[in-house]
């Protein structure tokens, strides 16, 4: 029960965010950028992955393509101080969901949030939805449109 209650309550943020999304199940997950892709059928650089950075006390997402990783120094370089991925505690606290369920936006607290470039060559990419089963597709610059992101070359 508690795992539709966090695909329901992304659901009324993303509304709120003024996104009309549909979600996919997939029973054997998405956990992973690699499984999501093969769920769905799209390459893995079509997988958003959110990732939770702290910069000091202060948590940071990254949305970033399956297929690439963060370059700390970079994204250090861009927030301004030092970074640290979070841990499982502190991006449960942050977003209010679990690793490997995080979705892009609808989180507890208001976070900065860097978008990878890299996701603004497709069409359509997919981020998670709120369960590590559960994802949905849309349009980059929708994406960037909805969280407020910055799109910032923070990867390689």
């Amino acid at each position: 029960m508690a795992r539709m209650n966090a695909i329901d309550r992304f659901i009324g943020e993303a509304e709120a965010s003024g996104l009309d999304i549909e979600i996919q199940r997939y029973p054997d997950g998405t956990r992973t950028a690699a499984d999501a892709a093969a769920a769905v059928g799209c390459k893995i650089d079509q997988i958003v992955k959110s990732l939770v950075f702290m910069a000091d006390v202060r948590p940071i997402l990254i949305l970033c393509s399956g297929a690439r990783r963060v370059d700390e120094e970079k994204l250090a370089e861009y927030i301004g101080t030092e970074i640290r991925i979070a841990g499982a505690s502190e991006v449960r606290a942050a977003t209010g969901y679990a690793i490997g369920g995080t979705p892009p936006l609808g989180h507890t607290v208001p976070l900065k949030t860097v978008v990878d470039p890299h996701l603004m060559e497709f069409e359509e990419i997919w981020a998670a939805a709120g369960t590590p089963d559960s994802v949905f597709p849309i349009q980059p610059k929708e994406l960037v449109k909805a969280t407020s992101g910055a799109v910032v070359a923070v990867t390689r």
